[in-house]
C-alpha cells in the first residue's frame, strides 16, 4: 500500500483511466454542502497569490483521501485504476477542471486551456468515441450526465446533478475570470490574463489530495476498512491545545496553570458533545472555535482549517507571555458567553434571538455576530445590543416567509461583521441596522413593510415553511395582539401549541358550497387554505377535535366525528380558545368562513408581523436603490 500527497495533475497527467464501480451509490454532492465552498477554498488560494495585501500566499488546500486499487497496464493501453473511495470527491474535480476548461478556452487562454485539457482527456486516436478518452468514469446512474456535462456532443439528459455540478462551476468560473464584483462589491484581483494564470495553476498545482493506492495486496478490503475504522480522532481543539501550551513552553508561561485557568473546562463533556452540522457531526468545541475565529478575523473560516487558521491568527500574540495570557483569557471569556447561550432568558434580546433565529430559524451562521455583540470583549450597551439583535431577527424572519434564499447568509454575517469594524460599542446596533438597510442584493436585502404586506397574502406557508417556524410567528402575533391592551391578562403562550387550519386542507369534505366548486375555484382555495390568513394556534386536543370540520353548527347537524358531536368549528374554538388570535376569528366571522376572509386576516396578520419586526430605515432603503438604479 502506497500513501502519498497528490495535486490533480499528478493523478490526472499521462493516459490514466480511474474507473468508479457501477454499483457505487450516484453523485450527490451538491452547491450549499461540497460545491460552492470547493469553489470559494480555489478562489481563495488563487487570489492568495495575486493579491499584494502583505500576507504569503497560501501553498495549497487539501481535498481529502481518494483510495482506489490499480490495475496492471498493458502495452497502448490507458492505466486503470478501480476507485474504492472518494468516488464523489474525484467527480467533482473532473467536473470542475472541465468547467475551467471550457471557460478559459472559449474566453481565448489557449495555453491554460491546453494544460487543463491533459487532465480531463486521453487524447491518443485508440480512445476516440470510447469511454477511456475521459480520466474518469462515473458509477452507472451518472454516466450518461458526465458525458454529456464533459462533451457537450454526448446526448442531452435531463436534470441531473452532475449537470448541475458542472453548470455551477462554469457559471461561478466565469463570473470570478471576468471580473464581476461579488455580494460584497469586491472585485477580484489582478487582470483577467493573471486570473486565468493563477486559477489553472491552482487546480494543476496546488489542490491536494493524499492518494492511497491498495494495489499488491491481498486483503486491500481489511486495509480499507481498518482506514475507515471509527476511532476517537484529535478534536481541532485538542491540536490546537498541544500548539498553544507548546508556544507557551517557549516563553516561559505556566502551562499548567494554563491548563487549570483557562482550558480543563474545554475537556469536559459538554464541550466535547458531537453535534449534527448539516451531513457533518462535529464536537461542540470545534464547532465554537469555528464562530470564534470567524468573530474575530470577519472572514469565513471552514470546519477543516480551524486549526491552521488558529495557528496563523494566535502566533503573534503568542511571540509574548503577556500577549498569550491576554488572548487565552479573552478566548475564554467568549467560550463562557458561548456556553452561557442555552441558558438565556427569553425575555431578553438575547435570549429571544437565540430561540428564534438560532433555534426555530436553524440560523447558526448567525451566532459569531451574536458572540461579538454578547462578548464582554466588546462591551456593548444593553440599548444597541436590542437594536443589532432586533434587526438581524427582523431580516431573518421577513426573508424566511417571503421565501428568501438563504444561500449567501455565511458570507453575509461576515459582511455584517466587517462592517462593524471601527464603530464605537456604543454605536454597534446603529451601525448593523444601517448596514442592513442598505443592502440591495436579492440574497442580502432586507423587504420592506410595504413587499410584506403586499406578497404574504398570496404566499404558500404551509407546507413550504416548517411548523415551527410558523409557530413561532404566529406566537410572536399572538403576543403582539395581547399587548395592544392592558386589559389582556399577562401570561405567557402555553408550550406545544399546534398550526391548524381554520378552513381545512380536507375542505371537500363539509366545506364545499352548493353548487359545488368549478376546478378554478377549488384550486385558488387550495391556495388559500395554506396561507397566513388561514392558520392560527392551538392545542393538541383541540387539533384533533376540529379536524375537517364545518364551520358553524347549522353546518355540523349530525356530524359525529372527533367528539362535540353537532358543533361547528367556531363553536369549540369559541369554547376552548383563550388566545386573541381565535377570540378575533370567532367573534369577526360569525356567519362564515372564506377565502375572502382569509386574505382579509393574512393582511391583518401582516400588519402584525411588521409591528413585531419592525423593518428597514426607508430613507436608507430608498437610497440604496436609487443608487443601484442610477
Amino acid at each position: 500500500m502506497e500513501s502519498h500527497p497528490r495535486s490533480p495533475r499528478d493523478l490526472f497527467e499521462g493516459r490514466r483511466h480511474y474507473e468508479i464501480p457501477a454499483f457505487q451509490r450516484p453523485y450527490v454532492w451538491d452547491e450549499e454542502n461540497q460545491w460552492a465552498p470547493l469553489w470559494n477554498d480555489v478562489v481563495r488560494v488563487a487570489e492568495s497569490h495575486l493579491s499584494d495585501g502583505g500576507k504569503p500566499p497560501i501553498p495549497n488546500h487539501f481535498l481529502g483521501a481518494v483510495v482506489y486499487e490499480s490495475k496492471k497496464a498493458s502495452s497502448g493501453d490507458v492505466t486503470r485504476h478501480h476507485v474504492i473511495d472518494g468516488q464523489q470527491r474525484m467527480t467533482t474535480l473532473q467536473l470542475l477542471l472541465d468547467a475551467v476548461h471550457q471557460v478559459v478556452s472559449e474566453r481565448g487562454h489557449e495555453e491554460e486551456a491546453e494544460k487543463l485539457e491533459e487532465l480531463i482527456l486521453n487524447k491518443a486516436s485508440t480512445f476516440k468515441g470510447r469511454v477511456e478518452r475521459f480520466k474518469l468514469w462515473p458509477s452507472q446512474a451518472d454516466r450518461s450526465a458526465f458525458a454529456h456535462a464533459m462533451d457537450p456532443e454526448e446526448p442531452r439528459v435531463g436534470e441531473h446533478r452532475v449537470v448541475e455540478a458542472h453548470d455551477f462551476f462554469r457559471g461561478e468560473v466565469e463570473r470570478w475570470l471576468s471580473g464581476v464584483p461579488d455580494d460584497d462589491g469586491v472585485v477580484p484581483p489582478g487582470t483577467e490574463v493573471l486570473r486565468a494564470d493563477e486559477l489553472c495553476s491552482t487546480l494543476e498545482h496546488r489542490l491536494v489530495v493524499v492518494a492511497i493506492d491498495l494495489s499488491g495486496h491481498e486483503d486491500s478490503q481489511l486495509i480499507f476498512e481498518t482506514l475507515n475504522d471509527r476511532g476517537t480522532p484529535l478534536l481541532k481543539a485538542d491540536l490546537i491545545k498541544n500548539w498553544v501550551f507548546r508556544k507557551g513552553q517557549q516563553v516561559g508561561a505556566d502551562v499548567d496553570k494554563w491548563s487549570r485557568t483557562h482550558w480543563s473546562d474545554f475537556d469536559a463533556e459538554w464541550w466535547r458533545e458531537e453535534l449534527s452540522q448539516g451531513r457533518h457531526i462535529r464536537s461542540r468545541v470545534d464547532i465554537f472555535l469555528q464562530y470564534w475565529l470567524t468573530m474575530r478575523l470577519q472572514e469565513e473560516v471552514k470546519a477543516e482549517l480551524v486549526f491552521r487558521v488558529f495557528a496563523d491568527y494566535a502566533e503573534p500574540e503568542l511571540a509574548t507571555l503577556d500577549g498569550a495570557e491576554a488572548l487565552l483569557r479573552e478566548l475564554r471569556q467568549d467560550a463562557d458567553t458561548y456556553r452561557s447561550l442555552g441558558q438565556l432568558d427569553v425575555g431578553t434580546p438575547e435570549g429571544r434571538f437565540r430561540s428564534r433565529v438560532i433555534g426555530a430559524m436553524e440560523l447558526a451562521a448567525t451566532t459569531p455576530v451574536l458572540l461579538w455583540l454578547l462578548s464582554e470583549n466588546h462591551s456593548v450597551p444593553r440599548d444597541q445590543l436590542r437594536i443589532a439583535l432586533d434587526a438581524i431577527e427582523s431580516w431573518v424572519i421577513r426573508r424566511t416567509l417571503l421565501r428568501k434564499t438563504a444561500k449567501d447568509v455565511n458570507r453575509f454575517m461576515v459582511a455584517i461583521l466587517k462592517s462593524l469594524v471601527g464603530v464605537e460599542s456604543h454605536e454597534a446596533g446603529t451601525a448593523i441596522r444601517e448596514f442592513l438597510s442598505e443592502q440591495t442584493a436579492e440574497t442580502r436585502y432586507w423587504p420592506s413593510d410595504q413587499e410584506m404586506l403586499t406578497a404574504l397574502p398570496e404566499l404558500k406557508l404551509y407546507g413550504n415553511i416548517r411548523q415551527l417556524r410558523l409557530r413561532v410567528v404566529l406566537g410572536a402575533v399572538e403576543q403582539q395582539l395581547r399587548d395592544q391592551s392592558s386589559m389582556h391578562e399577562a401570561v405567557g403562550l402555553p408550550k406545544g401549541l399546534e398550526i391548524e387550519h381554520v378552513m381545512p386542507q380536507g375542505w371537500r369534505a363539509h366545506w364545499d358550497s352548493s353548487p359545488k366548486l368549478t376546478p378554478e375555484e377549488a384550486a385558488r382555495r387550495d391556495r388559500f387554505v395554506n396561507t397566513i390568513g388561514n392558520l392560527t394556534l392551538v392545542t393538541k386536543s383541540l387539533n384533533g377535535s376540529l379536524s375537517n370540520r364545518p364551520w358553524s353548527d347549522e353546518e355540523a347537524t349530525g356530524l359525529t366525528e372527533g367528539g362535540e358531536p353537532g358543533k361547528g368549528k367556531r363553536t369549540l374554538l369559541e369554547a376552548f380558545s383563550l388566545l386573541v388570535l381565535n377570540r378575533r376569528l370567532v367573534h369577526g366571522h360569525t356567519d362564515g368562513w372564506t377565502e375572502a376572509h382569509i386574505k382579509e386576516r393574512s393582511r391583518s396578520i401582516g400588519e402584525a408581523i411588521t409591528a413585531v419586526w419592525c423593518g428597514p430605515s426607508r430613507e436608507i432603503q430608498d437610497a440604496a436603490f436609487e443608487r443601484v438604479r442610477a
